[in-house]
């Protein structure tokens, strides 16, 4: 048993943390913003299958979220919070110039700016439910974003 511990404290240790961080920034922050602009074209009731396939995905990738979370939530040493909000800042960053870049133009109700506040709305969700205090402290510019995980 003694040389499963080093194994098993590889495994469990920071680079676990750091792991399931990513995960939960990469299903939440990154996928979400996409999911968003799907979102806004089903709020138009424009491409059916589209909107309904994106439903379903989305669904999929806030389960793959909260289990992220969960396994996070029970970890003995969970990463400190400036190395979880820094992580979380440069996805943020990274989603909003890619934003910036694909939404150049503003179309009715989505600009690259309602759009990076939105980035900055999950990514406060996600650190909440991390377990850390909220970086951004803004409000979600789409409310049809607001129904989307109740069903």
């Amino acid at each position: 048993m003694v040389a499963v511990s080093p194994a098993i404290a590889l495994v469990f240790g920071p680079l676990f943390c750091y792991f399931l961080c990513t995960v939960a920034c990469y299903d939440e922050i990154q996928m979400f913003q996409l999911f968003c602009a799907i979102f806004w074209i089903k709020k138009r009731g424009l491409m059916h299958g589209l909107t309904f396939s994106n439903e379903l995905i989305s669904r999929d990738e806030c389960l793959l979220c909260d289990f992220a979370c969960l396994l996070y939530s029970l970890l003995r040493s969970p990463l400190d919070s400036e190395q979880v909000h820094n992580l979380v800042h440069e996805a943020v960053d990274i989603e909003t110039e890619f934003v910036c870049e694909a939404l150049p133009c503003a179309l009715i109700g989505m600009n690259s700016t309602l759009m990076s506040q939105y980035i900055k709305f999950v990514a406060d969700r996600l650190l909440i439910a991390l377990g850390y205090q909220r970086k951004y402290n803004v409000q979600n510019p789409f409310d049809w974003m607001e129904f989307i995980s109740l069903q």
